[in-house]
């Protein structure tokens, strides 16, 4: 590591390249990224339909960036056990489980916030 690097815009404009190219191999690598992307257009979908105040716009945003986070840090946690450990090994697995329920701990609770949002809306329609 290098503690007296200086600080250009170039590198950190390239840092923002590397970020988006993370996003790209996320997006169009996963299936779970697909599924994600899915459940989020019709949550933002049935939000702009049921006209949402500013609060539950944020919780459901919220929601949404939670979700495809601990998506991303799974599917990392995924690829550099598959690289540190490229047959299948015990303690390994424990560690893909545990990123995994990570990640069904945060869609459970979006789908939560959403139902708390969207179901007394829905029933007054």
């Amino acid at each position: 590591m290098q503690g007296n690097k200086k600080f250009l815009i170039r590198d950190r404009i390239k840092s923002f390249k590397y970020a988006f190219n993370g996003l790209r191999i996320f997006f169009s690598e996963e299936h779970n990224a697909r599924i994600h992307v899915a459940a989020a257009i019709l949550a933002l979908g049935l939000a702009f339909y049921l006209e949402l105040a500013s609060f539950e716009w944020i919780a459901i945003l919220m929601a949404i960036a939670l979700v495809f986070i601990a998506e991303i840090f799974n599917t990392s946690v995924e690829k550099l056990a598959d690289v540190v450990s490229p047959t299948l090994h015990p303690k390994i697995k424990i560690v893909k489980d545990l990123a995994a329920a990570a990640v069904l701990i945060t869609a459970f609770l979006a789908v939560l916030i959403a139902g708390i949002i969207f179901l007394p809306k829905l029933f007054l329609l």
